[in-house]
């Protein structure tokens, strides 16, 4: 048994989202307690930049004619894919910045989708168990004065559950920002309550995680 572990925050010490995602790992383990967990810090260990062209061209060159970075951005996709794939089960901890994508996030998932296990024509994710936690510093709900500002977890659903197949549940926690940005003191009510019912929300995903793996598979 398997867990695959995704973190995206650049702010590890206080990190919303890695907080979260702990919760949901905490469930998996009461569940599975040796199972192995593999984890991929993208603020620790950031993919180059060039990688994903390195990769996308390298593949198009034959073999013999394949630069040294082209090599190795295939290996590193190739790497990346190996511990989707192995995994039994997988846990995305995602953050809103500058109301898109994590650059960090977006970068690591461009260089996966150049292998082909996993590519536009690729199914070796197909309904694989997951989770997504992301976690937003304001509130970009419907009704909100912001509402559709929130660019990143709509393309984090497209690609996670549209694109790759997974069998994706997503636990969202909005003002984060609440208590750190003055101006969102009048919403303090609202995100203790948000924040409450996104752990729960985190707890229950990690269960449910842990229970569709922890059935044995038929013969």
């Amino acid at each position: 048994m398997t867990l695959f572990r995704l973190d995206a925050s650049i702010l590890p010490a206080t990190s919303a989202s890695r907080s979260l995602a702990d919760l949901v790992e905490e469930e998996w383990s009461a569940a599975h307690p040796d199972s192995a967990i593999t984890r991929r810090d993208l603020a620790a260990d950031p993919v180059p930049a060039t990688a994903w062209q390195d990769s996308v061209l390298g593949r198009f060159a034959p073999e013999p004619d394949r630069t040294d970075a082209q090599r190795d951005a295939i290996a590193l996709a190739t790497a990346f894919a190996d511990q989707l794939v192995d995994a039994d089960a997988l846990l995305f901890a995602v953050p809103l910045y500058n109301f898109g994508v994590s650059q960090h996030f977006k970068t690591w998932f461009d260089l996966a989708y150049t292998d082909p296990r996993i590519d536009p024509t690729g199914t070796a994710l197909q309904g694989k168990p997951a989770t997504l936690v992301t976690v937003l510093g304001g509130n970009y709900s419907p009704g909100s004065p912001k509402e559709g500002w929130d660019h990143s977890t709509p393309w984090l659903r497209r690609v996670l559950q549209d694109v790759w197949g997974l069998d994706l549940r997503v636990v969202q926690r909005p003002f984060t920002l609440v208590g750190v940005n003055p101006a969102l003191d009048q919403f303090t009510d609202l995100a203790a309550t948000l924040k409450t019912e996104a752990e729960s929300g985190a707890r229950q995903s990690g269960r449910e995680l842990a229970e569709l793996r922890g059935k044995p598979s038929a013969a």
